[in-house]
């Protein structure tokens, strides 16, 4: 046996680390939908309007995303563990302060709070993974369960969230992850090493802070936005001044002696690919994701808790593909694996593209089920992809640059799920006005038909006056953008692998290419 690999295998300490580092990525997943069925609850109690609904939600999110880079970075400078734990202290008061908040104000700022915790907590735990976990395929198990740990989270926010609202206040579904907080600040100082970057020069650069995080946050509002408000000029005008902002950050980094973002690890070609994988694969995730969501509650007719329900086959399929991708790298190449994956999504979205447009409400019927099936094998399928992504990006990266790789990979996944939601959103919206233009709107009230043709949101709140046959068509007409987007998404899932095969050709099952 080489004395070598032994002494890299992670003993009994490692993986109780592993567990306990679990806990907080959870606990972030959770906190990203936990208020998807608070809505009613937002403006019954705190007063608080639409806009302001939709701040407490995204800002969130917005602001995890903004600080990634920056906090990844940070890390590795002052130490991950003592950032993890500064973070989960953090995100602890905030919780409170959040979940008790009298008025829409201070409830917008607290969670924006929550949201830089959040920051700091998810590339720590993915880079102190790194530290802990030098044997390659023990590393691999490692992200695979650090990976669903964050999509079982995403997945039990509703759930969890209708649970509490069954029975106590909105705010009491931001204190579900106190035990997990409060744990980790116990025995985070125990079980998990501390690692910084021993070739750190100065301080951090605060230019450099100030436009990541602006350049990111304007990239992922004008993205996020136009799924919802389509293509109006304040969002095609944020997205693109984020690009312009990431251009003259980027050409900052490469002036500096010490950057914010190393750059040079986009040489690594297995670097590369593995991020423009996660992208794309979030990409299609996202988008299919919140189609299917609105598919349950609008075409369907289930309840938010209800539609949660119905999401956990496709969810549990996220879970097992996660999990087993270990194991599948111990028989092909990481590229092999995640291309054969992709082919199985692509058999996924197929079978969801033939039976969306059915429009049926049957949850027994065989259609309905088949629908589950497809996309269920269509997240089964993406789960090997996210997990060796993850992996290579943050074992292509030096040791000391493992903060910095760990939240480049969350900030792709981020850019990865926003731009899906709002590409395939916005193609479904797109299919759906044209289907609708031609419908028999006679004897309809002309501003009614107008909203129908709009949007399906638009058809349902005006269902009275439309009458059914107009709503059913409009429902049918969600359904076929619903099912081109399925389409799209497998062509695209098509060239991925190819692309996998390709790039990631050279990437071996240990780590090395």
């Amino acid at each position: 046996m080489n004395p070598q690999a032994t002494e890299d295998r992670a003993g009994a300490r490692a993986w109780l680390g592993l567990a306990v580092l679990a806990l907080p990525t959870l606990l972030v997943g959770i906190n990203t939908t936990v208020l998807f069925l608070a809505q009613p609850e937002l403006s019954a109690e705190l007063g608080a309007n639409e806009a302001q609904r939709l701040w407490i939600t995204d800002i969130y999110g917005f602001l995890i995303a903004g600080f990634l880079i920056t906090m990844g970075t940070l890390g590795d400078r002052i130490g991950r563990r003592r950032l993890l734990l500064i973070g989960a202290a953090t995100f602890s008061l905030a919780s409170v302060l959040a979940a008790f908040s009298p008025t829409p104000e201070l409830a917008i700022v607290t969670r924006g709070l929550m949201g830089v915790a959040g920051a700091t907590i998810m590339p720590s735990t993915l880079s102190l993974i790194r530290s802990m976990f030098h044997d390659p395929r023990q590393r691999t198990s490692a992200i695979a369960v650090w990976a669903t740990s964050l999509s079982v989270g995403i997945a039990l926010g509703p759930l969890l969230s209708g649970a509490m609202l069954q029975f106590f206040w909105w705010g009491s579904t931001l204190l579900i992850g106190l035990p997990f907080l409060i744990l980790l600040l116990v025995v985070g100082p125990i079980l998990l090493p501390e690692y910084r970057d021993p070739t750190v020069r100065g301080s951090i650069d605060l230019l450099s802070v100030a436009l990541s995080l602006v350049s990111v946050l304007a990239v992922i509002y004008g993205i996020k936005h136009a799924a919802t408000d389509g293509l109006t000029l304040s969002t095609v005008a944020s997205a693109v001044a984020g690009v312009v902002i990431g251009v003259i950050f980027l050409r900052r980094q490469h002036r500096l002696d010490d950057p914010l973002l190393d750059l040079t690890m986009f040489r690594d070609r297995a670097f590369s690919a593995a991020l423009s994988l996660i992208v794309l694969v979030l990409f299609v995730f996202g988008g299919i994701q919140f189609l299917f969501s609105i598919y349950l509650q609008q075409v369907v007719g289930f309840s938010p808790m209800w539609s949660g329900i119905w999401m956990a086959p496709s969810a549990a399929g996220l879970l097992v593909g996660s999990l087993l991708a270990p194991s599948l790298v111990r028989w092909a190449r990481p590229g092999v694996v995640a291309a054969g994956g992709l082919v199985l999504s692509v058999v996924g979205l197929g079978l969801m593209s033939q039976v969306a447009t059915a429009g049926e409400t049957d949850t027994s019927s065989p259609s309905f089920l088949l629908l589950q099936l497809g996309v269920t094998l269509a997240f089964l399928g993406m789960g090997p992809s996210m997990v060796l992504g993850a992996d290579l990006v943050v074992g292509s990266a030096p040791q000391e640059k493992a903060g910095s790789a760990s939240a480049m990979e969350e900030t792709a996944a981020e850019f990865g799920v926003a731009t899906g939601i709002a590409v395939l959103g916005s193609v479904g919206a797109v299919l759906y006005r044209g289907w609708m233009s031609g419908a028999d709107v006679e004897g309809v009230p002309e501003e009614a038909s107008r909203r129908a043709v709009e949007s399906l949101d638009g058809a349902l709140a005006e269902a009275d006056v439309i009458g059914p046959e107009l709503v059913h068509r409009a429902q049918e007409a969600f359904a076929q953008g619903f099912a081109w987007a399925g389409l799209g998404s497998a062509f695209l899932f098509v060239l991925v692998a190819v692309g996998a095969v390709l790039f990631l050709r050279n990437v071996s099952s240990d780590g090395g290419h």
